[in-house]
């Protein structure tokens, strides 16, 4: 079977998404967001961070694997705290390119949402 045929592989689809798509040694992630929204940046996006290394692990990849990363902010005055906590998750592995961006998410409460895409392996 060529690449090209290779069937895509979801992970927890659902009628309007799925939080994965798997295909050609590539995994993309779907914008991962907080569950407790009662937490600061820095609860949140350990929160994103966690999901991410789960989904990253079910699809059979890990962080560092990860190609590019792109992340939404709420409010770019919570950048600071947000890079704490994500240069911690990053440490042991090279951190990859990373776009960052604030833009309104669709639940309010919401202070950051993550997209990754990685490699499998």
């Amino acid at each position: 079977m060529s690449a090209a045929a290779a069937p895509v592989r979801y992970l927890n689809p659902e009628a309007r998404y799925s939080d994965a798509a798997i295909h050609g040694g590539v995994v993309y992630l779907a914008g991962q967001v907080p569950t407790d929204t009662r937490a600061d940046m820095a609860g949140q996006t350990q929160q994103v961070l966690d999901q991410i290394d789960a989904l990253l692990k079910e699809a059979g990849s890990s962080r560092g694997r990860i190609l590019m990363a792109q992340v939404i902010v709420k409010d770019i005055n919570d950048v600071p705290a947000m890079n704490a906590v994500w240069e911690a998750w990053f440490a042991g592995v090279t951190a990859p390119p990373r776009a960052t961006f604030q833009a309104p998410l669709v639940n309010p409460d919401w202070k950051i949402e993550v997209i990754v895409t990685a490699a499998l392996g």
